[in-house]
């Protein structure tokens, strides 16, 4: 495999073989260490489990078999029953301990001790059936054949054959005992091994890491670090992992296309400041040109009024000294031309009024809409009637100017009250709902109402949707009332979806101290005056 195959591959490759190879290393001394553990704990097992408590009944047996043999020897001397208690209880013993040393050695267990206990076996049987039974026998009808020589032939050797279980017993366990040794030196060795195989691992790693990754990605960022410092014409490369590469490939390119959009940035920024300043030329045109406006507004309105009164003034005096003295269509005229005088100058003094909104203020205050229906009502006395209703609810505080308020409720109230139903009583109800950091103001009559298609004309200068003849006013209310809902942030629209009457809806901001909603609504009836 040529070094520019390997370069080729990827880190996660890399990577992945690198954990394999580990891997499989770790798994093969992890199998090895189980199989060395399974083997230390089998020895374990015949060390503690086995051999000890066969070496504890290979002792007790020797001294069950001393008991016996003493008892034996006793009676054989005294003749007294009693004597044979120890001789009874060590048979008992006898049997006990060889039935546990059998059972510990196992059916597959070792051959030499299998041995041993048949020997012992034999041995015990040859000198209870030589010596103790003759001489249990003996004494009980009164002879006297106990062989004390023969006695310690046969005795000496169950005694020899004790110790030879014993002394294999001993040897197994010490077997054990190496082995145990030899297995933990094993398992030492096996740790030994993986912790070698995790440093290495370690080690390949940190290298792979530091060539593949910690050295390309620093110089990797050295040269965007480059580029964001305005050296744009500047290429990046990567000489780490391919997928390093890659990136370095991809951040080139995105270099490339943001030089591309930078030249194309800078070149649509130069034609917006040159938009941005042919715009603040038409803006300051257009408000020069609004501020001539108005002023051309508010001085007309003015040099208007003069020639205006002496043309009224004149025709009045017309009328009053001459009436009846000249023919009756005479009489019309001048009537026309005094009306038409009086209209001139209502019209003029709304179109002063309008163009005063926003230029003539008091600044904005805290003003309590409640006061402000008061004042309303007060201005509107002379068209309130024993039969008018007008209500409202619990009115919230605003901010704004009073004296325009005061304006926009007098016009929508008194158009409530002039554009009534015949033989029906006037009813204006004023609803408030809070929406926000501003109140939703509601009023509401039951009058001829406005149809749909008339929804935005209603807010045009002088429009008027009735003749002169059948409803007063130079049709200048709602406009006013729109651009002084405007001047105070607001907007205003007609509610289309009420079955009969107008419903005009309309916006103002909350005041800063009284921002939150009232919790309670009640309904205040206002009673006429001279009722």
């Amino acid at each position: 495999m040529s070094w520019a195959h390997l370069r080729s591959w990827t880190l996660r490759r890399r990577v992945g073989t690198l954990f394999s190879v580990a891997g499989l290393l770790m798994a093969t001394v992890g199998t090895s260490a189980v199989l060395t553990a399974a083997d230390s704990n089998r020895n374990l097992d015949v060390l503690l489990n086995k051999t000890g408590p066969m070496r504890i009944a290979g002792q007790d047996l020797l001294a069950a078999y001393l008991d016996q043999e003493t008892a034996v020897r006793g009676f054989a001397l005294s003749r007294e029953q009693h004597n044979l208690q120890p001789y009874e209880r060590g048979r008992v013993a006898e049997q006990r301990l060889l039935a546990e040393i059998d059972a510990l050695n196992g059916t597959d267990g070792h051959a030499e001790i299998s041995a041993d206990l048949q020997q012992v076996r034999q041995s015990a049987d040859r000198w209870r059936a030589d010596i103790a039974e003759p001489t249990i026998t003996a004494g009980t009808i009164g002879t006297q054949p106990f062989d004390d020589a023969a006695s310690t032939i046969r005795f000496d050797a169950l005694r020899t054959s004790v110790e030879q279980l014993r002394a294999d017993i001993l040897v197994l366990r010490n077997d054990a005992a190496d082995s145990a040794r030899d297995t933990a030196s094993v398992l030492v060795a096996l740790e030994a091994a993986a912790a070698l195989i995790v440093m290495a691992f370690g080690a390949v790693m940190l290298l792979l890491i530091d060539r593949l990754v910690s050295r390309p990605v620093t110089a990797l960022a050295t040269q965007v670090r480059h580029v964001a410092e305005g050296d744009y014409d500047r290429d990046i490369i990567s000489s780490g992992s391919p997928e390093l590469r890659s990136l370095a490939t991809d951040v080139d390119r995105m270099r490339r296309r943001i030089v591309t959009e930078l030249t194309d940035v800078r070149h649509a920024q130069a034609q917006i400041e040159a938009a941005k300043r042919e715009v603040e030329l038409k803006a300051e045109e257009l408000a020069r040109s609004n501020r001539d406006l108005e002023q051309f507004a508010y001085v007309a309105s003015h040099d208007l009024q003069e020639p205006l009164r002496k043309v009224a003034s004149f025709c009045q005096l017309l009328q009053r000294r001459y009436a009846g003295q000249l023919d009756t269509r005479a009489d019309q005229y001048i009537g026309f031309a005094v009306d038409g005088a009086q209209r001139m100058q209502r019209l003029i003094n709304d179109l002063l009024a309008f163009s005063r909104i926003g230029r003539v203020t008091t600044a904005f205050t805290r003003v309590d809409l409640g006061h402000v229906l008061t004042e309303v009502t007060a201005q509107l006395e002379s068209r309130i009637t024993d039969d008018t209703q007008i209500t409202y609810d619990q009115l919230p505080a605003v901010h704004g100017e009073q004296p325009l308020l005061t304006t926009v409720f007098v016009n929508l109230v008194g158009n409530a009250l002039k554009f009534r139903r015949a033989d029906t009583a006037p009813v204006v109800h004023i609803s408030t709902l809070q929406d926000g950091a501003e109140w939703k103001i509601n009023v509401r009559d039951n009058g001829i109402g406005i149809e749909p298609e008339y929804a935005d004309k209603v807010f045009v200068i002088f429009q008027r949707l009735h003749s002169r003849d059948a409803y007063e006013g130079t049709g200048i209310g709602l406009a006013v009332v729109k651009k002084i809902i405007e001047y105070h942030g607001g907007r205003i629209w007609l509610d289309l979806d009420v079955d009969h009457g107008a419903s005009f809806w309309f916006t103002l901001p909350a005041a800063i101290s009284n921002a939150e909603a009232l919790d309670e609504s009640r309904s205040e009836t206002i009673t006429p005056t001279g009722q």
